[in-house]
């Protein structure tokens, strides 16, 4: 006998309310529970990578991961089904988390070693915000995804323009070094650049002859200079976007333009704005 739409619409309704709800006392445990089992799978994965700990409870871990990745597949599986726009859920930053955390277990049985790929998983710790209400560090996430937005076009030019800068000192290493002092090719050239630019310095190669070490010299004193650039950008537009939006308004007392939003009163002298 089938099931009639409206019965199907209820329990969907309540999949919902249990897996997206945190207003209920059900939907908060839900995601309690998700949470703490994300982490003991993330623990799992990570004592495995140690070989003394997985000789001794490799096959534990086995069946564990299994469960596991069994559970998060189920949970998947009702977020899409229950979500309102299953399109906007698969899409969105959680639900390609949510993917990806089940991918790598299935992976394994084709390619060996990408179970590890698993600690993505503890990206979907980031539901404790959710779970929790913990708005303010959401609003300062917030803060810091709309400085990156607004900077990006900026950042995108400033690293352009580093890889055109270390692609011309990686080449002219290999013209003044060449092979015979290990810069055996323009792309291990640009390394060598990257690497100097960024003040890692590895010491896996290095220039030999003095026009080299001159050059070399330069590079670190550039890579000291241009640095902080990227920094100074996103800083900028993360000032500009904490700072609160001002009315174009006068006071008629002391005579301060800009003032916050709500302000029925001057911040400098209190005078009424008249507002």
């Amino acid at each position: 006998m089938p099931v009639p739409n409206s019965q199907k619409t209820s329990f969907k309704h309540k999949i919902h309310i249990l897996i997206e709800g945190t207003d209920t006392p059900a939907g908060k445990l839900f995601d309690i529970l998700i949470l703490l089992a994300i982490a003991v799978s993330v623990l799992i994965i990570m004592l495995d990578s140690v070989q003394s700990v997985r000789l001794q409870y490799g096959r534990l871990f086995f069946t564990a991961e299994w469960i596991f990745t069994a559970l998060f597949t189920v949970e998947y599986i009702l977020r899409l089904y229950s979500s309102p726009n299953r399109r906007h859920y698969a899409t969105s930053f959680f639900g390609v988390v949510d993917l990806l955390a089940l991918l790598p277990t299935y992976l394994s049985l084709f390619f060996v070693g990408t179970h590890y790929l698993l600690v993505v998983r503890i990206l979907r710790i980031l539901r404790i915000f959710r779970v929790f209400r913990l708005k303010s560090y959401l609003q300062q996430a917030g803060f810091l995804a709309a400085a990156f937005k607004t900077s990006q076009y900026k950042i995108t030019v400033f690293f352009l323009s580093l890889l055109l800068l270390v692609t011309i000192f990686g080449a002219v290493l290999y013209v003044v070094e060449g092979p015979e002092n290990g810069f055996t090719s323009i792309p291990l050239s640009i390394y060598w650049a990257v690497v100097t630019l960024t003040t890692v310095g590895y010491g896996d190669v290095s220039p030999k002859t003095p026009i080299g070490q001159a050059i070399a010299s330069m590079v670190m004193i550039t890579g000291y200079a241009i640095i902080a650039v990227p920094t100074g950008i996103f800083t900028a537009e993360l000032t500009r976007t904490m700072r609160p939006q001002l009315q174009p308004i006068a006071c008629p007392n002391c005579g301060k333009f800009g003032h916050a939003t709500n302000a029925k009163c001057c911040d400098r002298c209190g005078h009424d704005l008249h507002i």
